[in-house]
């Protein structure tokens, strides 16, 4: 026998069938051991079950407990919940439930049946995967989850009985208004435990599983009770109630609670802000053991929460509302939020959900365009005088007003106009450099569906707190954008990590324009009309911009430091006149100041940092021109190609030599002129 007889075939000397045998038998060796370690994992989770059921934890930015999603949860044994109330789930939910193992074949086969020959959509759930799916699984919509919620049934009708199984049901199923479980619904909307429910209110909590949002008793009680009077049909159907207990049940009045909120409110808006982040990412239901480590520091939401609360008090306006954001610039991070002026009296989060004109807070936008287009803070926009454009509603001409008769120059440098915040200026700069450069810059700042009119200058486009705060943060970041984040990572009951969400940032300004914007806006603060803050002991470096909208009914405030943007907002949730000394700097100036200053501590702001294409160039800061001796001066900063001042002061006294060489440019200029005609 040769020897190459005694050698094994190479794999390239095998027939095509036996490399695809080969192939699928060496793949599913690969999955049978990833199902086998999947079913392996999960069969020792469901032994913790009956330990009880954990909760997903929500924890501050430095890794330390926060809160729980549900924060209302109040287990209770199954005979401690009412029989009528376990039969109307089991009847409008899956009424075979004590005879299958998991999975209801007859049920799955109508649902594709009617799915299949209908344009309606029928779930074939049973309990038992409807429990597997809220302690396991997210709500997608796929075939590989369905897959994992069928085996994940079966394994829990194998370990666990029909009682435990109905037990954990009734105690984490979703009902409506952030509610989990059927016994803090029962104590929020009647106002006694669950077991004491009525025939007729046990139907109008089983009804809710369908459709929790949408049939909420709170907000559509009429829907409520119909879908109720079908789980009273399908009890009787089935033999649990006779027809004339469902007669009396359908002609009972079933009387519910206002709606309140059952959890702790201390920084409830900054809880639901990212207990919704979650949400969207996850769906609805919510495994237990997990952990969302979110952004929020826990210092600055104590500061936050006070700074409202304390600035509303102090406002001393009958229903007036305020938000409060706080970002890092250099991250994104949200680190603290505030949605309103009490959470347990209106959840609603004014902070992320309102819209609201910004008024004069969204200038510097406008010059940022224009010094990215060639201008410099001295360069003079004139013509102030003039500036008339069409109304778009009346067809006549509209001139812009400002606040006082004292802003009403005919040129002015944009230093000085935005410092004074005169809307001529602002209108006629928008003018210059172009409504669409100017839509593009909010555009590039996600700033989305701003008007392309000529009133953009002012602000009349609307903005949530956090959407301004976040176009801020390019100023702050030296011509960088952050992306919100409120959420960084999430981890499952293994440790693994279910979702990472990194910093986004991109570059819309140059270094060099975003420090100029700084260097004005901290001229706002210093000598403008954000002067205020400084009286509230504000003594490191911020810089900020005041906004007020038509007749009072918007007071705005955003700013930042080398480490913190924050923008403060104050106004009626339907909007109208706060007073006729409603400004910006008076209302929201001092929430926003008394923020930055607890915050101080905790941010450790520092010096604006000067890019390298920056050059500095002292100034007459009354005329900005070359300075003499007698002018008060300032350090203007200049990009590389910026037009640099060549005149001089002509309006200080200067040294002999100073007034001698103005005297003779003087004259010949003067002469100049008279030979050019």
């Amino acid at each position: 026998m040769p020897p190459s007889a005694l050698r094994p075939a190479s794999w390239r000397s095998w027939s095509w069938r036996r490399r695809a045998l080969a192939v699928v038998v060496s793949v599913s060796i690969v999955l049978g051991a990833i199902a086998a370690w999947w079913m392996a994992k999960h069969a020792l989770a469901i032994r913790k079950l009956q330990q009880g059921v954990g909760d997903t934890v929500f924890t501050w930015n430095d890794g330390t407990a926060w809160f729980r999603m549900d924060e209302q949860r109040n287990d209770v044994p199954l005979a401690q919940i009412a029989l009528p109330l376990r039969q109307a789930v089991i009847a409008i939910e899956d009424h075979r439930f004590r005879n299958h193992l998991g999975i209801d074949p007859i049920g799955l086969a109508r649902a594709l049946w009617v799915t299949a020959s209908t344009d309606s959509r029928q779930g074939g759930s049973t309990i038992t995967q409807q429990l597997a799916r809220t302690l396991f699984l997210s709500n997608q919509r796929t075939l590989v989850r369905k897959g994992k919620e069928a085996a994940l049934a079966v394994l829990l009708e194998v370990q666990l009985s029909k009682d435990q199984i109905l037990e954990l049901y009734l105690n984490r199923v979703y009902l409506s208004s952030g509610v989990y479980g059927v016994e803090p619904l029962s104590q929020r909307l009647f106002g006694k435990p669950s077991k004491q429910v009525t025939l007729a209110e046990a139907a109008l909590i089983a009804g809710l599983i369908q459709a929790p949002s949408a049939l909420s008793p709170w907000s559509n009680l009429d829907g409520a009770r119909e879908r109720s009077h079908v789980v009273l049909a399908r009890m009787r159907e089935l033999g649990y109630i006779t027809e004339a207990q469902e007669r009396e049940a359908v002609r009972a009045r079933v009387r519910i609670r206002p709606y309140s909120i059952a959890v702790d409110a201390k920084a409830g808006y900054a809880k639901e802000y990212t207990r919704q982040l979650f949400r969207d990412r996850f769906g609805g239901d919510h495994p237990p053991d997990w952990k969302v480590t979110t952004t929020f520091n826990r210092d600055l939401q104590d500061a936050a929460d006070r700074a409202v609360q304390q600035g509303v008090r102090r406002a001393g306006i009958a229903g007036v509302q305020a938000a409060l954001v706080a970002i890092d610039p250099r991250s994104g991070d949200v680190v603290a939020m505030v949605g309103g002026r009490d959470f347990t009296d209106s959840p609603y989060n004014r902070a992320v959900r309102a819209k609201r004109q910004s008024g004069s807070a969204f200038k510097p936008f406008v010059y940022a365009t224009a010094l990215s287009n060639g201008w410099s803070p001295v360069s003079i926009i004139d013509g102030l005088d003039s500036v008339s454009l069409p109304d778009t509603e009346t067809g006549e001409d509209w001139t812009p007003r400002n606040v006082s008769t004292r802003q009403d120059e005919d040129a002015m440098p944009l230093r000085q106009a935005l410092l004074s915040s005169n809307n001529r200026a602002a209108v006629a700069l928008q003018q210059r450099v172009g409504t669409r450069s100017v839509l593009g810059m909010a555009s590039a700042l996600h700033l989305a569906e701003q008007p392309g009119v000529p009133s953009l200058a002012l602000g009349t486009g609307v903005v949530s707190p956090l959407d301004l705060a976040a176009a801020y943060t390019a100023f702050a970041g030296g011509g960088m954008f952050s992306s919100p984040r409120g959420v960084v990572t999430v981890t499952d009951a293994d440790g693994d990590v279910a979702l990472s969400v990194g910093p986004s940032r991109e570059r819309v300004l140059s270094p060099e324009v975003a420090f100029q914007v700084t260097s004005m806006l901290r001229d706002v603060v210093e000598r403008g009309t954000g002067e205020s803050v400084r009286a509230w002991g504000i003594g490191f470096p911020v810089a900020g911009k005041t906004g007020t909208t038509n007749d009072f009914k918007d007071a705005w405030f955003a700013g930042y430091s080398s480490s913190l943007v924050v923008v403060v907002w104050v106004g009626h949730d339907t909007p109208k006149t706060m007073g006729r000394s409603a400004f910006g700097a008076r209302l929201a100036g001092p929430i926003w100041a008394d923020f930055m200053k607890r915050s101080a501590g905790v941010t450790k702001p520092r010096e604006f940092t000067r890019p390298n294409g920056v050059e500095g160039m002292e100034l007459c800061r009354v005329t900005h021109r070359k300075p003499v001796k007698g002018c008060p001066k300032y350090t203007e900063y200049f990009k590389a190609r910026d037009p640099l001042p060549s005149d001089t002061c002509t309006i200080h006294d200067g040294s002999f030599s100073e007034d001698a060489k103005r005297a003779i440019k003087g004259f010949f200029r003067s002469l100049w002129d008279k030979i050019t005609g």
